[in-house]
């Protein structure tokens, strides 16, 4: 019998082990931003196309390559930072396997542009599944061009697997973002077909910091800085009120390389237990320096999860380093005791006390009350007061069925006895003038038919926001102009979420526009909200919107109903009026399904009269 086991074509192994490491354009943007980076440069552009499915080309002033290196960067395992196994133990260069040249030459048209400072030309090589198509000398600046265009373009069923362009476009930021705020020191610039996104000018690391983050955090991040024998610390946390839903604003650096580490991250939350509450994630931004021995980071193809020698130290001195710096600011409120001078100066202190002052002072009620025992609950009864007084005080508190006493916004609530839309029979088929009870302003006990039913007001107004704003998506939502417009600055991976999501708010009734580098103007909001908090409900709407990123049976617009419809419903704590329960049932019953939540949470439970019956037979 023949023999079964071969070796595979070189063009077949380079394109397998291409997968592991390019697995979209984003990866391919990393691994070139960091070869820039070990190159020496000071500045870096990157221009992408069609989300980098078209182009990815990274352009930097570092030291360039020589005509024979050049073609040899391309070859599998070629690389300039190890010479010896001990080197594997001291790595301080972002790239080291070789595997990144030669993965991205398989899947993609490569052309690499380059000229050393020695150099009078530069060289110029051509390369396509593989193999070197063309070489020759070009003019060329100092440092190194390299461009890939048609990525898995002998891949197609790998091209089919890519995300849309938002979505492409977002993880290329994120990798970007990554090492820009690894190399502060470093410009970078972002160009997306043909529109500058982002340049940011080399600086400190909390001027990247600010770069990434956005102007919010300008005043929100706390500095965190220790330093010991076997490693340091510094960063920076952001304050307890910037925690969010998600883990949006989570880095972590270890000898300048971005890294996920779950077991990091739960050192950060617990230095934050007690400051935020625990569905929020604090932010930070941390840079972990120590001896590249103490950490192997050859365990994954992206290198992004590392294993350090002994991770029970690094987690204590993570979690002492961020207690410290958020005790050190004194984040926790404090009272000042301390006097202020300005007091001293007042009339009342530095005027003296005549006797007449004295001796009206004393006559006063107000004195007896202070200076008399037993006397401090006392209420001077006036010369005109009349012994029917007391009838009056419970004749002005309103009934309970007072059309005056509205408390809450019910622009959501929609009147169903007027339309007929009542399904009788219905256990939320409830009589008008039904006695309703608010328990623990969070449940609406009503009496039914057959028995009772207990309804949870969040839970319930959330399915009537639901079905109005699914009906939105077809016919659009008015829209009521902001009188002063709002400017919204965001962070980068919201701000692409919002412009992804923006013709979707425009059917609910949000009117944004795009004003400037990550920011947004509010022009108007749906004509039945109550204006006034539109950034924050913007806010809140991105950050749980990411939270629902992934579940993929959902479309992105059910995801922003759905998301809507949580933020705006009434929230379980919120005290009612009686009129308040009474229209809040009768939306739920007007609903096509009134009984759970878009999610399947109950909306109502019943409680039939044989079953109550039952509990109180013997």
């Amino acid at each position: 019998m023949p023999d079964t086991i071969h070796l595979l074509p070189d063009h077949i192994a380079n394109q397998i082990a291409a997968g592991e490491v390019i697995q979209r354009p984003a990866s391919a943007v990393k691994e070139l931003l960091e070869n820039a980076v070990d190159a020496g440069a000071t500045e870096i552009k990157l221009l992408v196309n069609d989300a980098g499915k078209a182009l990815i080309q990274v352009i930097d002033n570092g030291k360039g390559m020589s005509a024979t290196d050049a073609q040899n960067a391309f070859a599998r395992h070629a690389t300039s930072k190890i010479s010896t196994i001990e080197d594997l133990f001291q790595i301080r260069t972002m790239g080291f396997r070789g595997e990144a040249l030669a993965s991205i030459a398989a899947v993609a048209q490569v052309s690499l542009k380059t000229r050393r400072a020695t150099d009078e030309v530069g060289t110029l090589v051509d390369i396509e599944n593989s193999k070197v198509t063309a070489t020759s000398s070009v003019a060329s600046p100092i440092g190194t061009s390299i461009s890939m265009k048609n990525l898995f373009f002998n891949v197609p069923a790998r091209r089919n697997f890519l995300k849309s362009n938002s979505a492409e476009l977002k993880h290329i930021i994120e990798e970007f973002t990554r090492v820009a705020l690894a190399f502060p020191e470093i410009y970078f610039s972002l160009s997306s077909n043909g529109q500058d996104v982002y340049h940011w000018e080399g600086g400190s690391f909390k001027q990247r910091a600010i770069q990434v983050l956005g102007n919010a955090y300008q005043s929100k991040l706390v500095t965190v800085g220790e330093k010991t024998d076997y490693l340091t610390i510094t960063g920076f946390v952001g304050k307890p009120d910037t925690a969010k839903k998600t883990r949006s604003d989570q880095y972590f650096f270890v000898n300048r390389r971005f890294i996920k580490s779950a077991y990091l991250h739960h050192a950060v939350a617990n230095a934050f237990e007690g400051l935020i509450s625990k569905e929020n994630f604090p932010s930070y931004l941390l840079y972990i320096d120590v001896d590249p021995a103490q950490v192997d980071i050859n365990v994954h193809p992206t290198k992004q999860e590392i294993k350090f020698e002994d991770d029970k130290i690094i987690y204590a001195f993570v979690q002492a380093a961020v207690r410290h710096a958020l005790a050190q600011f004194s984040v926790a409120p404090s009272l000042d005791f301390s006097l202020d001078a300005n007091i001293q100066q007042l009339d009342a202190i530095q005027k003296p006390f005549t006797e007449d002052q004295l001796n009206n002072t004393t006559r006063q009620s107000l004195y007896e009350g202070f200076s008399k025992k037993n006397q401090a609950h006392l209420i001077s009864r006036s010369e005109n007061a009349s012994k029917q007084d007391w009838k009056s005080f419970f004749t002005d508190i309103p009934s309970a069925n007072d059309t005056n006493q509205d408390t809450v916004n019910e622009s959501y609530i929609v009147k169903a006895s007027s339309m007929g839309l009542y399904k009788e029979g219905s256990p939320l088929d409830i009589e008008e003038n039904a006695s309703l009870l608010q328990l623990h302003q969070t449940y609406i006990v009503a009496p039914s038919h057959s028995g009772a039913i207990i309804i949870h007001q969040q839970l319930a107004h959330e399915r009537v926001l639901y079905e109005k704003f699914q009906k939105a998506s077809v016919q659009p939502h008015a829209t009521q102009k902001s009188l002063f417009p709002v400017v919204l600055e965001l962070s980068v991976s919201d701000a692409i979420l919002l412009e992804d999501i923006m013709e979707d708010l425009a059917m609910i009734g949000y009117e944004i526009e795009p004003f400037g580098q990550n920011s947004f103007i509010i022009q108007g909001i749906p004509a039945d909200i109550i204006s006034g908090n539109e950034k924050n409900a913007i806010e809140l709407l991105l950050e749980q919107f990411k939270h629902f990123s992934g579940d993929l049976k959902f479309s992105k617009r059910e995801k922003l109903i759905r998301c809507m419809a949580r933020q705006m419903a009434i929230k379980a704590g919120q005290t009612l009026t009686h009129k308040e329960m009474h229209a809040l049932i009768e939306s739920l019953a007007a609903c096509d399904i009134p009984t759970i939540t878009a999610s399947g949470a109950p909306t109502y439970v019943e409680f039939k009269e044989d079953y109550l019956d039952g509990l109180f037979t013997k």
